[in-house]
């Protein structure tokens, strides 16, 4: 018994560490129970929290929490049944949620305009799980009739785990190196769209789970060394194979000024191929050809740091986590 939940307290560990890191906000009570509102239906007559998150969304005047159930599988154990499991058993959590007083009582925080998302955390501790899991989820039967209007199930396996928290390693690297300044001038970078304004500019700086779930994540930060200056670095995960690739992302960060002349952009890769670099450098020439070769252009793309994340791999002692829980 002690062991299976020093296992499954790895999960719990992770996750604080690394949304943390992401600037989401933990609220409420952890690992516990609340009351079902349909048992007739459910056939349960509680639900569980694993944990609670919230964030602010930067472009709807709301707040999103998010209902988590953490798992911590060995590779043998991270099955197809297991997942639709996991998933089917969120979807009748979410849909009590929105309608609980006792779990709105424990989460919800007063007179704010919110959403509630359910997150499925899928961390494999023995690191030998080397499959898809999104892949494998989209082929999945699933039941997830109960959720309700506006909520979602996001699932996270081994693969985006270890993406996220190489990230996460990388931030707290580059902070200790003194190229990132403390976590407080840090925030995710969140355009003016064409049909929508990032309307909470001071408040939403989390990186929401559309982010996270997305081909790269960008950190905005005030840059140390330049007072006024501002610096991003891109966290990209694409393999970088191909320079139509290259050239999509860099007209994003050209069409979102992020490439302004003296602030500092960086592109980390980890999952990129050996070639990625030259294909990158190849597509700014081409992006520069198609710019009828503006020097000013040419020499903010050339002023791109781009480099890859030494790999990390997270393990836990089942040890030393009983005797943090004794």
């Amino acid at each position: 018994m002690a062991e299976t939940t020093n296992i499954a307290k790895m999960a719990e560990v992770l996750s604080g560490e690394l949304f943390s890191e992401f600037l989401w906000s933990r609220v409420g009570p952890t690992n516990t129970n609340w009351a079902c509102e349909d048992i007739e239906k459910h056939k349960v007559k509680t639900h569980p929290s694993d944990v609670v998150f919230w964030y602010d969304n930067p472009y709807v005047q709301s707040r999103t929490y998010v209902n988590c159930d953490l798992k911590s599988y060995a590779k043998g154990t991270i099955t197809p049944a297991a997942v639709v499991g996991a998933m089917e058993s969120l979807s009748r959590s979410l849909s009590c949620a929105v309608k609980s007083q006792e779990w709105q009582k424990r989460f919800l925080h007063e007179n704010v305009n919110h959403d509630v998302c359910g997150l499925l955390f899928v961390y494999n501790h023995d690191g030998e799980y080397d499959r898809n899991l999104k892949e494998i989820v989209t082929h999945l039967q699933v039941k997830l009739g109960d959720i309700p209007t506006k909520s979602k199930i996001v699932v996270l396996g081994p693969d985006d785990i270890f993406w996220l928290n190489n990230i996460r390693y990388e931030i707290v690297q580059l902070r200790g190196k003194g190229v990132l300044p403390a976590q407080a001038d840090c925030k995710f970078f969140y355009p003016h769209l064409t049909r929508k304004k990032n309307v909470q500019l001071a408040a939403a700086r989390a990186a929401t789970l559309e982010m996270l779930t997305s081909p790269w994540v960008i950190l905005q930060y005030d840059d140390p060394l330049q007072k006024g200056r501002k610096g991003y670095v891109i966290f990209y995960r694409p393999e970088g194979e191909s320079g139509q690739e290259c050239l999509y992302l860099i007209d994003y960060l050209m069409h979102y000024q992020v490439i302004v002349p003296g602030e500092n952009v960086r592109i980390k890769t980890l999952f990129a191929q050996q070639e990625a670099p030259a294909v990158f450098r190849k597509a700014v020439d081409e992006y520069v050809d198609e710019c009828d070769k503006s020097p000013d252009i040419k020499n903010r793309l050339d002023a791109i740091d781009f480099s890859e994340i030494r790999d990390v791999h997270t393990r836990f002692s089942q040890i030393e986590l009983g005797m943090t829980n004794g």
